[in-house]
């Protein structure tokens, strides 16, 4: 999978999950409003991809998909905390449950052909 591709389901993993969030709480899905929420998680995925050199391998789960996740969680809550958003311990858990499965669950789905070819290939 192409790296451009591979962030572009990253970002739209934050995007389904803050908008989903902002539904579920009733503060509406602005552009505003979304870009407010997004962004500290975005920062820490953009991070995420830094540190873990994603654009080498940018499908795996280990380490490259566990990285982003973890950084885009802790660093887009640590920037919440700093711009004034405030992080609650649930939240934590709900952001790094459905990003989990987002983040890592498409990783899983692209690499299923991978997987096929190399076993008609032994077979």
């Amino acid at each position: 999978m192409r790296p451009v591709a591979a962030a572009g389901l990253d970002a739209l993993a934050v995007l389904v999950f803050v908008s989903i969030g902002r539904h579920a709480h009733d503060h509406g899905t602005t552009l505003g409003g979304m870009a407010n929420t997004a962004w500290p998680f975005l920062v820490g995925a953009a991070v995420g991809w830094l540190v873990a050199r994603a654009w080498r391998s940018p499908a795996a789960v280990i380490p490259t998909g566990l990285l982003i996740l973890f950084l885009c969680v802790a660093l887009g809550m640590v920037l919440r905390l700093v711009s004034g958003q405030g992080s609650a311990p649930a939240f934590v858990g709900v952001a790094l449950g459905f990003l989990g499965l987002e983040m890592l669950g498409w990783r899983l789905v692209v690499r299923i052909p991978v997987r096929l070819a190399r076993r008609r290939q032994g077979a």
